[in-house]
């Protein structure tokens, strides 16, 4: 298995089967940190460089609670108009990643640019992870997706999911890309106007990915395991920022109801959301035995310390 030391986190389609269980295991190891509110030594040394292009309230958090549990320290911006990236000079990633790898020794970058971790990492002289980047992927969202997964039912292979939301999003890329290395057969369900995009669909075609499409959440809930849920009314992820206006709300084909989940769902079925939420999931369900997203948060920062202990050496 190849080191995770100085590696970059960019794609889920980077990673092999044994190093997403690598992944889990130092998470497992690392948990009773954050659970127990304390904080290590283990990165006393390192500073993480924040650079969030996009708004963020849990992956940037995440990311330094993570470090800051570890002992590691946190320099960077939430606001990218903030920076010289942003405003008359519109500086270039290359330009800016040159200068960010001398603050800190790991970068963590959102962008609403397709592809500009990506970019980043040809540049930087330290390992850059992805936080989100535009339409493309997601890749530490999903690994914490699939860690709660693990922790709340003890495996993932044999496990169906039923994948509810815009196809389009990063989310979901990087969650095809992360079931083509497990035994998941996967339901997507999504308004045809945002179903999975042909090319990525024959891409999960190349993967053998064991998936299919239906346009009613009714017609797969009564078989999940897992539902992973994301909303259909989305923002323009190409934007940096794209304020609040009027906009529809979530068709009820959907919406996954307390009602729903009482009369159709699994009884130990868990329901996953990365968040921020809408009206996909009432407020009501969250009190439910099938909700985890208040577990999938707090794994969230457990999967940052595993990844930035991996990618900084501290553990091998």
């Amino acid at each position: 298995m190849r080191s995770f030391n100085g590696r970059d986190i960019l794609s889920l389609k980077d990673f092999e089967r044994q190093e997403f269980f690598r992944v889990f295991e130092i998470a497992q190891r690392l948990e009773p940190i954050a659970r127990n509110r304390k904080n290590v030594e283990m990165l006393k040394e390192k500073t993480m460089v924040s650079a969030f292009y996009q708004p963020s309230t849990r992956t940037r958090l995440a990311h330094e609670s993570a470090m800051c549990r570890l002992g590691g320290k946190v320099v960077g911006f939430a606001d990218f108009k903030m920076t010289r990236a942003g405003d008359f000079y519109q500086e270039s990633i290359k330009d800016t990643v040159k200068m960010l790898e001398f603050y800190g020794d790991v970068i963590v970058m959102r962008h609403f640019q397709q592809g500009a971790p990506m970019e980043a990492a040809k540049w930087a002289s330290v390992p850059v992870i992805n936080g989100g980047d535009g339409w493309g992927e997601h890749p530490t969202q999903i690994l914490t997706d699939l860690y709660t997964v693990l922790r709340e039912k003890g495996r993932i292979d044999g496990l169906k999911w039923l994948a509810v939301g815009d196809m389009r999003m990063r989310t979901m890329h990087s969650l095809g890309y992360a079931l083509t290395q497990f035994d998941c057969p996967v339901t997507f369900v999504s308004p045809p106007e945002l179903s999975l995009q042909p090319e990525f669909k024959e891409e999960l075609k190349q993967f053998s990915l064991n998936f299919r499409e239906v346009e009613h959440v009714e017609q797969a809930i009564a078989e999940a395991d897992v539902i992973l849920v994301e909303p259909v009314v989305q923002p323009d992820y190409t934007k940096a920022r794209q304020e609040a206006g009027e906009h529809g709300m979530t068709p009820d084909n959907y919406k996954i109801t307390r009602q729903l989940l009482e009369t159709k769902g699994k009884p130990d079925a868990i329901l996953l959301h990365s968040l921020p939420r809408m009206d996909e999931i009432p407020p009501d369900v969250d009190i439910t035995r099938w909700s985890r997203y208040w577990q999938e948060a707090f794994n969230g920062v457990v999967m940052r310390m595993a990844l930035l202990a991996l990618v900084l050496g501290a553990v091998e």
